[in-house]
């Protein structure tokens, strides 16, 4: 049934037989004429006494491919042999075998690719992308310090592999791998490449993906510079480092790759820490920061022993204590002031009452004198009778002697002569 937004050219009574469908197809394909297409060879199939030999031609960045005929003859009148992954350049036609529904290409030449030509398209690769700021330092991701799983891309069984896991367990035996094996060298690479970064980028415990291959030749690293690698390698967000073990020579995924190592052994020891090492540097930390402290708890105790020998802090009541001593004579000063002063005070008391007791009536009481006082009828006080006008006859009298008096009254007056 076709889709409902095709409309079919024609109708279902007028179909077309198998033989016109390939027909028409072939004459589509003829069409095409006389094209150079490049790729790599594989599964070549080649007798000298066939007229005609057979082989595959696959594309070097995707899992596609197309069948070749060639005569036997083209690819004996070569200058060297074809090998399985060999870059090749055919001269060809697409041809359509309408008897069986098949594509193929007819050849009529066949020229190895030469390595100063693959070179060459390897810089202009090289520029397109760091023209694009693939290689820019500041898209490049930082490794993380102690990966929990590393994701490892390699040759099966190959040295590559064997030499990142010995030396990974080697310096942190705790490290975890997940391991993919592809092929590192023919058509199927970068597919298979591509597919396996996929799947460990996706995989969120791989905190590192190592892609590693233990050298060879430029024919042989040729995967290791296609463009779909390059950019699937861009796009990933887990950190990658490339491990291809050749010199001078890099591939365009060193440029690409988050760090590149110079060997899979180089990237073991970029990847995953030293336990050793690591030990040894948290002893010296642990020794620098026991040393700091002990340094802080010294320069602490002499800064107490020298607060402690203060003498306000060897005798915290010493202050008092001398403030208190201080009042101490302060008072005994004043006392001595005061008593000083009350003695002379007491001296001077002492001179003016004997100046008075000498002055006084008293004195003159004792040696025999009296002081005759009157006392007035209408009760006020007594007056010192000094005439005798004051106590007429009938007058009470009070007679002041030295040690006391004597009440009397005045029975007569008589003046003087």
């Amino acid at each position: 049934m076709a889709p409902r937004s095709s409309t079919p050219s024609n109708s279902q009574e007028t179909a077309w037989p198998v033989h016109r469908l390939n027909e028409s197809i072939k004459g589509w394909i003829d069409r095409l004429g006389w094209l150079w297409v490049e790729g790599q060879l594989t599964q070549i199939n080649t007798k000298p006494r066939w007229r005609f030999s057979y082989l595959t031609l696959r594309d070097t960045e995707v899992e596609q491919s197309i069948e070749l005929t060639c005569p036997t003859s083209v690819l004996q009148e070569l200058s060297s042999p074809l090998n399985d992954g060999d870059r090749v350049v055919v001269c060809g036609r697409p041809d359509f075998y309408v008897g069986r529904g098949r594509l193929s290409m007819r050849v009529s030449e066949i020229r190895h690719v030469g390595v100063g030509q693959l070179l060459a398209r390897i810089e202009a690769l090289r520029r397109t992308l760091a023209a694009e700021g693939l290689f820019d330092p500041a898209r490049k991701r930082r490794l993380p310090y102690l990966p929990q799983k590393v994701g490892l891309i390699t040759g099966r069984g190959s040295a590559a592999e064997r030499d990142v896991l010995s030396v990974a367990n080697a310096r942190w035996p705790a490290v975890q791998f997940e391991i993919i094996n592809t092929a590192v060298q023919g058509a199927s690479t970068v597919p298979q490449v591509m597919e396996a970064l996929k799947r460990l980028d996706h995989n969120p415990s791989v905190d590192v993906i190592i892609i590693a291959r233990g050298g060879g030749s430029v024919e042989d690293l040729l995967p290791f510079s296609e463009e779909a690698l390059q950019r699937a390698v861009a796009q990933a967000r887990t950190p990658v480092v490339s491990a291809i073990g050749h010199e001078p020579d890099n591939p365009v995924l060193d440029n690409v790759t988050d760090l590149r190592a110079a060997t899979p052994t180089d990237a073991a020891k970029k990847v995953v820490p030293d336990v050793a090492e690591e030990r040894a540097v948290l002893e010296q930390a642990r020794a620098r920061m026991a040393g700091a402290l002990r340094g802080w708890e010294r320069r602490e105790r002499e800064g107490l022993n020298a607060l402690r020998s203060r003498p306000v802090l060897a005798d915290p009541m010493r202050p008092i204590t001398q403030r208190r001593e201080e009042i101490e004579r302060a008072r005994n000063l004043i006392r001595r002031d005061i008593s000083y002063l009350l003695r002379g005070e007491q001296s001077q008391v002492a001179g003016l009452r004997g100046q008075v007791s000498a002055l006084g009536p008293a004195a003159t009481l004792a040696r025999g004198y009296s002081v005759v006082q009157v006392l007035p009828r209408d009760g006020s006080g007594p007056e010192v009778v000094t005439s005798i006008a004051q106590s007429p006859p009938g007058s009470q009298l009070r007679i002041r002697v030295g040690d006391g008096s004597i009440t009397a009254a005045a029975m007569s007056t008589q003046r003087s002569d």
